[in-house]
Parts: C-alpha cells; sequence; structure tokens
C-alpha cells in the first residue's frame, strides 16, 4: 500500500459515521448562534432572579428539544427562538438595559 492511499484510509477513518450533512450544519450553527444571543442578552436583565429564570428556561428548551431531527420541527423552533430573542431586545430596550 502506498503512502498516499495509507494516509487516504486513515483520514477516511477519522470521518464519524453519523457526520452531518451540509444543511444539518448549517442548521446547527443556527441553533447554537441563537442559543449565544439568548444568554448574552439575558445577561443583561437587571434583577437577578429574573435572570436566573430565563437562563434555566432557554438551557432546558434547548436541551430539551436537543434530540429533535425533522427539518420542520427545527425551523419552528428556529423561528420561535428568534421571537423570544426579539420580544427580549424589545423589552430590554424599553427598560434601558
Amino acid at each position: 500500500m502506498s503512502m498516499v492511499s495509507l494516509l487516504f484510509n486513515m483520514a477516511v477513518c477519522r470521518v464519524p459515521a453519523a457526520a452531518l450533512s451540509l444543511k444539518q450544519f448549517l442548521q446547527r450553527q443556527k441553533v447554537l448562534g441563537l442559543y449565544r444571543d439568548l444568554l448574552r442578552n439575558i445577561r443583561k436583565i437587571p434583577l437577578e432572579s429574573d435572570r436566573r429564570y430565563l437562563r434555566d428556561w432557554a438551557r432546558e428548551e434547548f436541551k430539551r428539544n436537543k434530540s429533535e431531527t425533522d427539518q420542520d420541527v427545527v425551523r419552528m423552533m428556529i423561528t420561535q427562538a428568534q421571537n423570544h430573542l426579539e420580544d427580549l431586545r424589545k423589552s430590554l430596550a424599553l427598560a434601558g438595559c
């Protein structure tokens, strides 16, 4: 076996069997970005009890739905998360935070 084919075989073996498609990868990146944006905005909330409540809520929602594979359901959840994020941003702006 040549060195090139040996290196190629080693590289192929490192790819996990359940690798994500490009569409799934991009969707995953979008979800992770939404999660980070939600947590960043939650940090701006003045009351610690409200921050803790919303942080726990966001973590639980994302954790509860992390195994969802239906693309339509995931798109719907992304839209809902974007709406929640926008509502949070508007509320923070109104409160002057």
